[in-house]
């Protein structure tokens, strides 16, 4: 069976994405910082009948990556490796001129830093496969200019950039960054509390994702919401 490994799936995206793949049959690697609440969400994962390896740590430490790309490789391998770990760098959002340098560096930390670590160390295995992926979970705040976003835009601007180079450099694997649009997260309720208009589930956007695996075009940058209205 193939093996995905999904950072930041205790909930939201992450959860609603390893539970898809669950149904098609593959094993998973789950990774997030709450160990109570990512115990819920592998067992709820399990019982679609795929091997389920919870593996609770903060992606930014070094110890946590390595846990996770071992897990994948008692479970045979690494396939698909989603990055959706995500930190906003301050909640609520706040203007650039009020924004804290540490906040900025804790996102750039996580959705950065973080990101490439897991690639690195993700490497051997992914290039051992005959269908290796990368998914880096973008956001619309990476290419527009959006009021309080900047500094969570200007990580996800980056991860971007490091994913369109991984590409080229990599030509054997598939490496993508995918915007998954608006959707009713606790990350975007953190992010602007006093936004109540109603938005998407993770789960409407995970046909997008799937139609990536399925067609496998070439490495870029993809619009979840565009590529599920087009099924």
């Amino acid at each position: 069976m193939p093996v995905a490994v999904i950072t930041g799936a205790s909930k939201g995206l992450g959860h609603a994405l390893a539970t898809a793949l669950a149904e098609r049959g593959w094993d998973l690697v789950l990774g997030a910082r709450t160990a109570d609440v990512l115990r819920e969400s592998a067992h709820k994962v399990e019982a679609h009948g795929t091997r389920v390896v919870a593996v609770a740590g903060d992606v930014t430490d070094a110890g946590h990556r390595a846990e996770l790309l071992a897990a994948a490789h008692r479970l045979g391998g690494l396939d698909l490796l989603v990055s959706n770990a995500s930190a906003l760098g301050a909640e609520p959002l706040l203007r650039l001129d009020a924004l804290p340098l540490e906040g900025l560096r804790a996102a750039l930390e996580t959705n950065v830093v973080a990101a490439l670590g897991l690639v690195q160390e993700a490497l051997p295995l992914l290039r051992a496969a005959d269908a290796g992926t990368v998914i880096a979970v973008s956001s619309d705040a990476a290419a527009e200019a959006y009021e309080t976003w900047g500094g969570y835009g200007a990580s996800k601007a980056a991860l971007d950039h490091l994913v369109a180079v991984l590409g080229v450099e990599e030509p054997r694997l598939r490496v993508w960054a995918v915007d998954p649009g608006d959707m009713q997260t606790d990350l975007y309720a953190a992010a602007v509390p006093d936004d109540d208009d109603p938005r998407p589930s993770p789960q409407s956007v995970v046909p997008g994702f799937l139609r990536l695996l399925d067609e496998r075009p070439v490495s870029g940058r993809y619009a979840a919401p565009a590529l599920g209205a087009e099924l």
